[in-house]
């Protein structure tokens, strides 16, 4: 990329704003005789683009004075402006040709390509360009076909916009895969990451730069954003039947392999045109109509077995799966899969082999289930299709992830969660605002809600944030404060209706940006299945209301893990304090604080460090710290995955809890998460999928003075961390700005299942968007961090609940009345009554709830005698 580079001093300089910041975005104008319009878009971007750091680049084609007058009304424009005049022999490859030379020569880590004519609202780009910045994403859409967007009055007279219309379907048909999720490939209004793209990979016919972008690079992660499109303030038209027919050719171009026989290097794969094999709805369809023929095969290999042969049934069943087994991998094979897997015939024997070995581990669940059936009365064939059909669904995700994922798993598919932002639109299946009604009658019976609005369950986090939820949540149990008033809410969570009513082929997370208090950002995620999917809405305002599909309440887990801790973390960081993924025990005095990444063995070791040590617990999965070094208990139930099993030493546990906890262990262990994340890849309703599975086998959830003998604290001053890694036994010394860095990267790891990654960026808090709020975070973590000694301890056997008492042991000094390290000011919650200074101590009262005293916090804290009843 850098060799083709032109050099920056042919890129002059049109004016000196001051003061100027590092432009993080470069906004390429190509021009060709737009002498009219430019004075007209300089003065339109400056209020558009007001306080984002970017810079204008013309890329001038022209043969009037179009540069002249650039260089005239540049130094009226607050915004950096610069200009690339092509001189007519070096104006190779026309627009796309001017496209690919600006992305060479911007300054920012973006490059957004816009009209000069006003077509492209500059409002409009800023919104685009505010998305780009603020999203994790490679190329954001300016789209006319989804949410808001619309050609307007754009496009002169039907025929253009039938052109355009048939053009992007004819684009979309000959793309399917490779522009899924994007509603208008066609578009002129766009922004890329210049780190993401290689215009070297990249040569591009006529007007359609993006689509070439789009096909060339699959993997990239893609948002749109929807605008209308305006008439053109000045000049004409450049399209043409000539540019018509460079489009046909551009995607007959598409078709085939990159120029240069790229086949076998980097992007070889990347580069190849779409093959012609099923998308997952088809071939999810198509392994159904496989499966039905296999159940016929194996009922009447089972009936033959059993009745003929005269085979105990469980005998004859493990006997039909193997002949069904091979006929449906037969089909798989060349009905199915066939064509795209490659690698002969030693490649279509290894996938036998894994299809027959999936077939029969789910056998050892299907018998016990068929057996069930017999013996509960039903007739043994009937039976044995019913274990098949529930059995379905997950020998299709095992099938198709795992042994038939071919070259589908090469790293370039495109996101399954397709990101809109609408300006302006209204939310997705919301009910139509109505007329105003007429007064009731006298007399007459009220209108009644379609659902209750009431909070039944209310939380009070640290003092900090309350919540009111219609669902219970069992990770905030402990915070539970009925006396919190229902209209107080910090944050609301209520069950309704998300979404439309009809299914869509794929997720889509639309973000419609607030007009100010009046109308909050909101954000609502629908899943493929409709009104039936795990959807949920969020409007971020005062309070954040959340709403939840009936599916997703009743998995509170999920509720609260996917969606609810998210912006309770940026709640808490808005007032001063911070979320931590930590550990966090009380040792002999010393507040202590284990940092690790998921399934490293944390839980484990704060169980041990518990029983064996004689330890106080504050919290396991996260923390809630400040910036003077105090730690919050925050008590969540504890997950136990298979390699906790171990640690616990309960004797209160029944033989029936024991079974069950070992078989939901195995399903929330670290190879269930990982398998949960391969389907998170996939064009399907995971939310849906991890909903109905914490339904059906519920984590093992357990207080923590139920699996060990312990007492919980309520604040301590942290002094040591130590950050737990598996490997190589070793001890040594963390910097203060590394063990920020690594706090921050194993916070974030805690949320890396969706979809928070595609909400979280719409996230603003009393006035603080998403980055202040990480750039906050940050400062609260490094000023807790600032008198805590970090320590990295590797082990290779689990061995840190035995190490980190010795290593204490070590550093303490021996003085007798050790006392414990207090947290700064009077933290929450208490268990003792306050006594003022000198008078006798007063007993505790002996009532159900402890006493809670005020804590000052920057906002929303409880306080003494708060009309608001934040305190019992």
């Amino acid at each position: 990329m850098d060799g083709n580079r032109i050099l920056r001093t042919e890129c002059p300089e049109l004016n000196d704003p001051q003061p100027r910041s590092p432009a993080r975005l470069t906004l390429v104008i190509p021009t060709r005789n737009e002498r009219e319009s430019v004075p007209l878009l300089l003065r339109a971007l400056e209020p558009a683009f007001d306080g984002l750091p970017v810079e204008v680049l013309f890329v001038d084609d022209s043969d009037d004075d179009t540069p002249e007058t650039a260089a005239r009304h540049a130094p009226d424009c607050r915004l950096p402006v610069r200009m690339l005049h092509r001189a007519p022999g070096a104006r190779e490859g026309g627009l796309a040709g001017a496209v690919l030379a600006g992305a060479r020569h911007a300054r920012g880590e973006w490059a957004l390509v816009m009209d000069a004519d006003l077509q492209h609202p500059p409002e409009a780009a800023a919104a685009l360009a505010r998305t780009a910045l603020g999203h994790g994403v490679d190329i954001v859409v300016g789209t006319r076909y989804a949410g808001s967007g619309s050609t307007g009055e754009g496009l002169d007279g039907p025929v253009r916009r039938l052109v355009s219309r048939g053009s992007t379907v004819l684009a979309k048909t000959v793309f399917p895969h490779r522009l899924a999720g994007v509603s208008d490939p066609m578009s002129g209004l766009f922004a890329f990451r210049t780190a993401a793209i290689d215009p070297d990979r990249l040569s591009p016919l006529g007007f359609k730069v993006l689509l070439e972008l789009l096909v060339r690079h699959p993997g990239a992660r893609v948002a749109e954003v929807s605008y209308r499109f305006a008439p053109r303030a000045a000049g004409t038209s450049k399209a043409s039947l000539r540019e018509g027919l460079r489009f046909l050719r551009h995607l007959a171009r598409l078709r085939r392999p990159e120029p240069g026989g790229r086949r076998g290097g980097a992007h070889a794969r990347d580069a190849a045109p779409d093959r012609p094999r099923l998308g997952t709805t088809a071939r999810f369809f198509a392994f159904g109509l496989v499966g039905l023929s296999g159940i016929a095969v194996n009922t009447a290999a089972l009936w033959f077995f059993h009745t003929v042969v005269g085979l105990h049934q469980l005998l004859g069943a493990t006997l039909a799966t193997q002949v069904s087994s091979l006929w449906n991998w037969a089909l798989l094979e060349t009905l199915v899969y066939g064509g795209g897997q490659g690698g002969g015939k030693r490649a279509a024997l290894v996938r036998g082999i894994a299809f027959l070995a999936l077939n029969n581990l789910l056998l050892l669940g299907r018998l016990p289930l068929l057996q069930a059936l017999v013996l509960a009365g039903v007739g043994l064939l009937t039976a044995n299709v019913i274990s098949l059909v529930v059995l379905f669904v997950v020998r299709f995700l095992f099938s198709d992830l795992l042994i038939y994922r071919g070259r589908r798993d090469d790293g370039a598919r495109r996101d399954p969660v397709r990101v809109l932002v609408a300006p302006g639109a209204t939310v997705p299946g919301a009910p139509r605002p109505t007329a105003t009604p007429a007064p009731e009658a006298p007399g007459a019976a009220p209108a009644h809600p379609k659902r209750p609005r009431y909070l039944t369950y209310r939380y009070d986090i640290a003092g900090t944030v309350t919540i009111g939820s219609q669902i219970r949540l069992p990770e905030l149990e402990f915070f539970r404060a009925q006396w919190v008033p229902p209209d107080s809410c910090d944050i609301t969570v209520r069950v309704g209706d998300v979404g439309r009513r009809t299914p869509r082929h794929r997720a889509v997370m639309t973000e419609i940006p607030g007009r100010g208090a009046p109308q909050p950002t909101t954000v609502q995620y629908e899943e493929q299945l409709g009104r039936l999917g795990a959807n949920f809405r969020v409007d971020i305002g005062n309070p954040i209301d959340v709403l939840v599909s009936p599916l997703l309440a009743r998995s509170p887990h999920v509720v609260y893990t996917n969606v609810l801790e998210a912006l309770l973390r940026f709640v808490l960081v808005s007032r001063g304090r911070m979320l931590l993924h930590s550990a966090c025990v009380e040792l002999g005095g010393t507040g202590v604080m284990l940092s690790a990444l998921t399934d490293t063995g944390k839980t484990s070791t704060v169980l041990r460090l518990l029983s064996e040590h004689d330890g106080r617990f504050l919290s396991d999965d996260m923390t809630v710290v400040d910036a003077t070094g105090n730690a919050l208990c925050f008590p969540k139930p504890l997950t136990i995955s298979a390699h906790t099993l171990h640690a616990v030493r309960s004797d209160d546990l029944t033989p029936r809890e024991w079974h069950r906890l070992q078989r939901q262990s195995r399903l929330h262990s670290k190879e269930g998460r990982s398998f949960a994340f391969t389907l998170a890849r996939h064009n399907l309703p995971i939310m849906g999928i991890n909903a109905v599975t914490q339904i059906l086998v519920p984590p093992p959830k357990y207080a923590v003075d139920r699996l060990v003998d312990c007492r919980l604290s309520s604040a301590v001053k942290v002094t040591e961390l130590f950050v737990i890694e598996r490997g190589e036994p070793r001890l040594s010394e963390l910097g203060h700005e590394e063990t920020v860095r690594r706090l921050l990267v194993n916070t974030e790891d805690a949320y890396g299942f969706p979809p928070f990654r595609y909400f979280a960026p719409a996230i603003t808090v009393d006035g603080l968007d998403h980055a202040r709020l990480r750039r906050r975070e940050r400062d609260v973590l490094s000023g807790f961090l600032s008198g805590v000694r970090t320590r990295v301890l590797a082990s290779d056997h689990f061995g840190w609940a035995d190490e980190i008492p010795r290593l204490l042991a070590a550093d303490r000094p021996p003085v007798n009345g050790h006392r414990v390290p207090a947290a700064d000011g009077r933290p929450w919650p208490h268990w003792e009554p306050e006594t003022p200074e000198g008078a006798a101590p007063q007993p505790v009262r002996s009532v159900a709830l402890p006493l809670y005293t005020a804590v000052p916090t920057d906002r929303g804290s409880s306080r003494p005698n708060d009309p608001g009843g934040r305190t019992p």
